[in-house]
């Protein structure tokens, strides 16, 4: 019984010591995650909607879902692209679901 009595009366000197250094690990885990997962997700974002902003009609496109096309007409009033997915198919999606320039699409190794 006495053992228990002094582990009890031990454990908060120590936990007040090592609280410092829990707070700096948390802090460490937060500027890594950021570092290496929020930081490049924010710049394919970025690298996405300037893409978007620079469609023009011709313009080769994946869209949402991994549909191939091309675009036909953007209206800008509506936020808009008409895209044409096959021969005399024409379908239109809202900006943000174009994705990306199929013509740098990088072969599957």
């Amino acid at each position: 019984m006495n053992m228990i009595h002094l582990l009890l009366d031990a454990a908060p000197a120590g936990a007040g010591g090592g609280m410092g250094g829990m707070i700096f690990m948390l802090v460490a885990i937060f500027v890594i995650m950021w570092f290496f997962m929020v930081r490049p997700q924010q710049k394919r974002q970025k690298k996405i909607r300037e893409f978007q902003n620079s469609l023009q009609e011709g313009s080769k496109v994946v869209i949402g879902g991994g549909v191939y096309g091309t675009v036909k007409r953007i209206d800008t009033a509506k936020n808009t692209v008409d895209v044409e997915i096959a021969h005399g198919v024409v379908i239109t999606v809202d900006k943000g679901y174009v994705f990306q320039d199929a013509t740098q699409q990088q072969p599957n190794a």
